[in-house]
């Protein structure tokens, strides 16, 4: 087992940040780690990454004690805090034999010309950091975080800042290193969560609410129904179709457009398509929409 938490629990004074939290994850599985601003993940991120203990608990990194084995875990893991921390006046290269440096990375030179090509950097290499766009910035992060070539890859908020086309090669380089390695990410891009995860665990003011397969998630939590985007030739009035057994909610969109959420999974397509002929009106197009991750993250975390 890569990390495994059991019963962890973290205090802000007062405050309970972790309430109890128990997981496992295991080697070659890149699971996302959700939550609302203010539910724990970054702080659940520092302990296994080692910035501090918890407060009750245990937490183990490939089969080592977080907490006794500080420095030991420390060389198996990698990390990308969610504010990136660099040095700016330093220059790319510069700085990455800088941490391999740290880290006591054998062939240094040769391990950084891999990073700075494996993560993109290399039109930007001999810049210095404070030179560089956020994307980049984001991608030196990363790469400090694989120079020692770690176990584990703690990443958060790992894709903040890139453009589309930074994303998809990202994206397909986190998929690619969750082949041999364990990654835990967090991040607040429901696509992103289906993109690249295997496995999601949602956390909610302390304590974990979810923890399922992405394929898996959706069936998840308690709201059941699907929604209906309706385009018709003419307007026509909400309470047409809020009178339909069924209808929860018709909201108007740009144009001819409506959202029609269904509360239920019955369906009830033939029966709002009659209303609108009845009325005089035609469909020109309906489609039936699932409830996404971004339905279920927020019932969970409402």
């Amino acid at each position: 087992m890569s990390i495994e938490a059991k019963g962890v629990g973290k205090y802000y004074g007062k405050q309970k940040a972790l309430d109890d939290v128990s997981f496992k994850i295991s080697s070659g599985e890149i699971v996302g780690f959700l939550g609302p601003n203010g539910a724990g993940k970054s702080t659940m991120m520092k302990i296994i990454t080692g910035y501090f203990p918890p407060n009750e608990g245990e937490i183990y990194v490939i089969g080592l004690d977080a907490v006794e084995n500080s420095l030991e875990v420390r060389k198996k893991v990698g990390y990308l805090p969610e504010h990136n921390p660099l040095y700016p006046e330093m220059y790319v290269t510069e700085y990455l034999k800088f941490v391999a440096g740290i880290y006591k990375v054998k062939n240094k030179k040769e391990r950084v010309e891999e990073i700075i090509k494996m993560v993109g950097l290399s039109p930007e290499r001999h810049k210095k950091i404070q030179e560089l766009s956020k994307g980049y910035k984001q991608r030196v992060g990363l790469a400090q975080a694989l120079i020692h070539d770690p176990d584990v890859l703690v990443l958060d908020e790992p894709t903040s800042g890139l453009d589309p086309n930074q994303l998809v090669e990202i994206r397909k380089l986190i998929r690619d290193i969750g082949k041999e390695k364990t990654v835990m990410l967090s991040t607040h891009i429901m696509q992103e969560v289906e993109a690249i995860c295997d496995r999601v665990i949602i956390i909610n003011e302390g304590r974990i609410v979810a923890d399922a397969p992405v394929s898996e998630m959706k069936n998840m939590g308690n709201a059941e129904g699907y929604s209906l985007e309706v385009e018709v030739n003419e307007a026509i009035s909400e309470e047409l179709l809020s009178v339909i057994n069924g209808v929860d909610k018709v909201i108007s969109n740009s144009g001819l457009n409506y959202s029609i959420e269904i509360s239920s999974d019955k369906d009830i397509r033939a029966e709002i398509s009659k209303a609108i002929s009845d009325d005089g009106k035609a469909v020109l197009s309906m489609v039936r929409k699932e409830k996404s991750m971004e339905d279920v993250f927020k019932e969970l975390t409402r």
